[in-house]
């Protein structure tokens, strides 16, 4: 199969079967990694372009393609995609997942060497791994953990507004020790916080699930907020940003907790703010972090001056709502960041489906509504998508990779972020390009100067279509039904 043409020149034979058997080769390789390159080719050169390639009968899993030269723009007869680098939007921060502390779990208990390699292929910058460049993590549990915790639980009927008996010891079991492995490969990764809920204690309801926040506990909570930072910056572990509170308007999660807009709002603007200041944290605040049929919550509270001046973004999912309420959000206040930071895969995956679905609306549509990131729920599980909290915690949520001992498979959302983040670096800026009908795609400028264009075959059957690479240069490419191809040239 033809995956890359150039202008209307034709492969010759060799050339044809030196393809297939390539992608044959990839077919047998497609749970060993990423990188099947079959040339072994160096670096692009001027006017070359790569191409990394996704297929849903999965003959190509973030394969590497053909390096082919570009052609004059003379005499294109194909729909054409045009990368414009003069108009310029966001920032990229960073792709990647929340590393849950199941996922820090299962990779701790993977022998030292095992555990180094995979990590190495996830967060590595070389040629051969994805360069993973953001996580999320819970600040205590998520509901994928064995069982809530906070950081300062209490019997019941007992209080510590003073937060005397803070610790951070359940995450010094898996969660530091892998993250600072994680650091020790990529120091510039980029770390948010979100809790799921606050210690028991301070809730309406006693209860690890639902409930709501008390009014008298809310300076207790912002300083547990501090705490937290500054204890994870004595670990050598930069938070860069927290969310408020994960999905706030779903109290039936354990852990959980219902935060109505006017509460965030209270929150932020006199405690969490003001102590953040305090402590002189430059963390950014988030808000929101909830689905995108929403909007008026991150907006009510933008609304408000005192709380605006203390947040710098929102955050959204998709379990809800349409992916262009995050322009909605941005236009109502595009002075505030956007982030994308949650979106899980039922098990037991549908490949195709998956690839495509979070290739449209996460990888091209959040960046193209104005995201910095774009974060799949979560990086890894066992084969029975274990732990996960009882009352209510996600018994179906397919990891990025499965792991069982020291073996690791690769699932959808692995090579769904790669597509993205091994050349979308952080400091990336989103350009434009024009879209064409069943062809949604979204380009970049790398800090590197190299323009990246991601492109979704969002039809039925094969579509070949131009690259307008600039200076009167093109490439004619051909993607399968329902592929998804990384395009760079410098």
């Amino acid at each position: 199969m033809l995956m890359i043409m150039l202008a209307t020149t034709k492969y010759s034979l060799t050339s044809a079967l030196l393809v297939a058997g390539a992608l044959l080769w990839g077919s047998s390789c497609q749970d060993k990694g990423i990188v099947q390159d079959y040339e072994n080719q160096g670096p692009p050169k001027s006017s070359q372009i790569q191409v990394w390639l996704s297929t849903p009968d999965k003959s190509a899993l973030f394969a590497r393609q053909t390096t082919r030269p570009a052609t004059s723009t003379a005499g294109s007869t194909h729909p054409t995609i045009t990368v414009d680098t003069a108009e310029l939007f966001q920032e990229i921060d960073g792709f990647g997942y929340t590393l849950t502390g199941g996922s820090t779990l299962h990779l701790s208990r993977m022998s030292p060497g095992a555990r180094a390699s995979i990590l190495q292929e996830l967060f590595g910058t070389d040629d051969t791994n994805i360069g993973v460049s953001y996580l999320r993590i819970s600040i205590g549990a998520s509901d994928l953990d064995e069982r809530p915790f906070s950081y300062l639980d209490l019997p019941a009927g007992q209080t510590d507004p003073q937060l005397s008996g803070f610790s951070l010891d359940p995450d010094r079991q898996h969660l530091i020790p892998v993250l600072k492995e994680i650091l020790a490969i990529n120091p510039d990764l980029l770390i948010m916080g979100s809790p799921w809920s606050p210690p028991a204690w301070m809730k309406d309801n006693g209860d690890t699930r639902g409930g709501s926040l008390k009014p008298e506990f809310y300076d207790a909570y912002a300083r547990y907020f501090v705490k937290y930072i500054q204890g994870m910056a004595e670990e050598g572990i930069r938070i860069d940003a927290i969310t408020v509170q994960n999905e706030p308007l779903h109290p039936g999660n354990n852990p959980s907790l219902l935060m109505l807009a006017p509460q965030q709002a209270d929150f932020i603007k006199n405690h969490l703010g003001p102590a953040f200041q305090a402590a002189a944290l430059d963390t950014k605040i988030i808000i929101y972090d909830h689905n995108a049929d929403r909007p008026d919550y991150p907006i009510s509270i933008l609304n408000d001056p005192q709380a605006k001046q203390y947040i710098d973004g929102s955050a959204f999912h998709l379990y809800g709502g349409d992916i262009s309420a995050l322009s909605q959000v941005h236009q109502a206040h595009p002075d505030k960041r956007i982030y994308f930071t949650e979106q899980w895969i039922g098990a037991p995956g549908d490949f195709p489906a998956d690839l495509a679905w979070h290739t449209r609306e996460l990888i091209i549509g959040a960046t193209r509504n104005w995201s910095r990131t774009v974060l799949e729920w979560n990086l890894a599980a066992d084969p029975n998508h274990q732990p996960h909290t009882d009352r209510g915690g996600c018994t179906s949520c397919l990891g990025a990779i499965t792991i069982a001992g020291n073996s690791v498979t690769r699932n959808p959302a692995y090579y769904i972020i790669a597509h993205a983040s091994k050349f979308v670096r952080p400091g990336s800026v989103r350009i434009s390009s024009n879209m064409l009908a069943g062809l949604p795609n979204v380009a970049f400028k790398a800090p590197n100067g190299d323009k990246v264009l991601i492109v979704l075959n969002d039809t039925q059957s094969s579509q070949t279509f131009s690259i307008a690479l600039g200076q009167g240069e093109k490439v004619d490419a051909t993607l399968p039904a329902g592929a998804v191809a990384t395009y760079v040239w410098p």
